[in-house]
């Protein structure tokens, strides 16, 4: 009688351990479920620029890094960056670039970064720092900036002194000449693929207003801008498309 009552008892306890597991697993799933709802919620948001364009340059350290990770509207968005701009292909391997070669090579050296770091944090980080250093006239102490940042620079050296660098610049050259409508200037701002053109500097209302998660972010709640207010025709704030007036051929032979 004692031994069959403990078997019983052992037998329940069983049943709770496997009833808490059960639990818990589902508890988890349910996390899951609401981390893959949050990622695939996200707004995508492509920033289509050129290096040395200060409209540029001023855009992403000024509002984009702003926007993205003081009021952590980065949590709602997939971001992604297209160093190309307004740049020329030319004959012969040339390229022709808005604000001249260096242009050129500032674009390479982005387009590596975003290709080898794998976390997007620090790969904007280091464009926001190199377009910080763009304001100041100083984008030739770009290394500078992977110290600051504890980066690694030897393998975006070797991208940029590579094929590779210049691979990836044709890709996003390729992407950059099939956007429709075509870019008439740059910083070029895409929501879901929707381009803003000269409203731009709105983006916040448009990623508010795309995202349909239920990651609730404070500057969605009070930034309420009308997202259908268009800049006159005299906007000014970018680099413009065919204004070639300090461009010069780079040749990037191997």
């Amino acid at each position: 009688m004692q031994l069959s009552r403990k078997k019983t008892m052992a037998s329940f306890h069983t049943f709770l351990v496997l009833i808490f597991l059960l639990s818990m697993s589902k508890s988890h799933g349910v996390v899951e479920d609401n981390n893959n709802n949050n990622n695939n919620n996200k707004v995508k948001v492509s920033l289509y620029y050129e290096s040395l364009c200060p409209y540029c340059a001023n855009f992403i350290v000024n509002q984009l890094g702003k926007a993205l990770y003081q009021w952590n509207l980065i949590s709602i968005v997939d971001l992604k960056m297209v160093p190309w701009g307004n740049t020329q292909l030319a004959p012969n391997n040339a390229w022709i670039c808005q604000h001249g070669p260096d242009e050129c090579m500032m674009d390479i050296v982005q387009a590596c970064a975003i290709d080898l770091l794998s976390q997007p944090g620090l790969r904007f980080k280091l464009i926001e720092c190199i377009e910080n250093l763009n304001l100041q006239g100083r984008h030739s102490e770009w290394k500078s900036c992977t110290n600051s940042l504890k980066i690694n620079p030897k393998p975006i050296m070797d991208c940029y002194q590579t094929r590779r660098g210049f691979d990836l610049e044709l890709r996003f050259a390729d992407e950059t000449n099939r956007l429709n409508p075509p870019h008439r200037f740059v910083p070029w701002v895409l929501v879901n693929s929707y381009p803003l053109q000269e409203d731009y500097q709105n983006f916040v209302a448009y990623v508010c207003k795309a995202y349909k998660g239920g990651n609730k972010i404070q500057v969605c709640e009070q930034y309420l801008v009308d997202t259908n207010s268009i800049k006159d025709a005299n906007f000014s704030g970018v680099c413009f498309r065919g204004d070639n007036e300090h461009a010069m051929r780079f040749n990037y032979n191997f």
